[in-house]
């Protein structure tokens, strides 16, 4: 309590600006019907012409919360039925799900693929067999019951990834290298660091397509409000060309925080099914690994609260510079450190400075951010890095924003609310 007390009173003259509402527009092209759109890519040529009858197809779905995942998974299976193709789901998930066959069935559940919902059976399983090695003797791996079906289809959505820069990034290439590799196929291809990531996804994924029954892969580019601006299906031997072009075209369509200079930027919550990260470091400019840059400069990062759908996941937490103790005490240590001890970066697990409540978390952040005057201390505050259209600033920053034409001022300027147990309130 004597700590606390101490807290407490280091904190209570802290000043704590008004904030304001805005709507960050951004151009944002969207598809009126994905579904209707991918059943045009299964017509192209290389698509929907592979799968024959009685074929058994594995369809790989991830564990990010892809924009209607759900639906174009339904789409895909109907597709292939259609064909007389025999469909099932395997998670393409890499390590997530705590590394479990349970763990990941139960994050496609929690995504909207259930075998009920998409018409056709989901096996989940953590086995992996051996296709071939690298030149450097990295294992390629891949999930067993995939690589003994007749095809495979993965479905990816294409996007910056969060810890390294190269011509493939998060896309159809890593869902087949990481994704369908598993557990132990995410640790090969982590085993060197995110140093050597952008040559081992293209090359495991161009040993994967040659040597397993790769058919093609549909991915989709999503806009700035995380809705589809496009779907295309990829015949195999175009993944690595198409999915190098989808990134170029995904960057430019990626949402980010309109201000370059923050001295505090709060986010209310991270989760796995946000980012892999937690939280995206493209969107908060801070990251795990020296090989990736961008973003805004934050001095200091607040995290609130995690997910349901994280399970406990607290991945992404140690970028930040303060937590609160509601977070700590919903962390799965064995699902967190499981991702660190694969991806062998131990960065995002670390815990940052627990404040007892919200309140104390973003106090103690604009006490440290250095700003010569707190009362006008630059804060940002956003829901998640999903969702950056409408977000909170602080009246420091209305003059930044008036000047930007893509910035919307929506509400006036007020206090931040919190609750009677010091959560901050939307």
């Amino acid at each position: 309590m004597a700590t606390i007390g101490i807290i407490q009173e280091l904190l209570a003259d802290i000043p704590m600006p008004r904030m304001v509402k805005v709507r960050q527009n951004f151009i944002a092209p969207e598809l009126d019907n994905v579904v209707e759109a991918l059943g045009q890519e299964f017509q192209k040529t290389g698509v929907g012409d592979r799968i024959m009858p009685g074929m058994r197809i594995a369809i790989a779905v991830g564990s990010r919360g892809v924009a209607e995942i759900s639906a174009i998974t339904r789409a895909t299976v109907a597709e292939i039925k259609k064909r007389g193709g025999q469909p099932f789901v395997v998670p393409g998930m890499g390590s997530h799900g705590g590394a479990t066959a349970e763990g990941q069935e139960q994050v496609l559940k929690e995504l909207g693929v259930t075998a009920d919902s998409v018409g056709c059976p989901i096996i989940s399983s953590m086995e992996v067999v051996e296709v071939g090695k690298l030149a450097n003797g990295l294992a390629v791996l891949i999930d067993k019951h995939a690589y003994e079906a007749d095809g495979i289809v993965v479905i990816n959505r294409v996007k910056p990834h969060t810890a390294y820069r190269g011509p493939c990034e998060s896309g159809l290439a890593k869902m087949l290298t990481i994704g369908l590799g598993k557990q132990k196929g995410a640790d090969s291809c982590h085993a060197y660091s995110f140093k050597h990531m952008a040559e081992h996804v293209v090359e495991m994924a161009k040993i994967k397509i040659a040597q397993t029954p790769v058919l093609f892969g549909i991915a989709t580019v999503e806009n700035a409000y995380d809705r589809v601006a496009k779907i295309v299906a990829v015949p195999a031997e175009k993944i690595i060309e198409v999915d190098q072009k989808l990134l170029i075209e995904a960057k430019e369509r990626m949402p980010r925080i309109l201000f370059e200079q923050i001295d505090v930027l709060i986010v209310d919550r991270i989760g796995k099914e946000i980012s892999g990260d937690g939280m995206d470091p493209n969107i908060t400019g801070r990251y795990a690994t020296p090989y990736a840059s961008g973003g805004p400069e934050v001095v200091k990062l607040v995290v609130l609260d995690l997910t349901p759908q994280t399970h406990g996941n607290a991945n992404g937490m140690g970028t930040a510079d303060f937590t609160t103790r509601k977070l700590f005490h919903k962390i799965d240590f064995e699902s967190t450190y499981a991702n660190c001890l694969t991806s062998t970066i131990a960065v995002p697990a670390r815990i940052p400075l627990i404040m007892e409540t919200d309140k104390e978390a973003v106090l103690a952040a604009i006490k440290t951010c250095n700003a010569r005057d707190l009362s006008k201390a630059k804060i940002v505050r956003i829901k998640d890095t999903l969702h950056l259209g409408e977000i909170y600033i602080s009246e420091a920053l209305l003059a930044e924003a008036a000047d930007n034409p893509a910035i919307e001022v929506s509400s006036q300027p007020a206090n931040m609310q919190f609750d009677t147990a010091g959560n901050l309130i939307w």
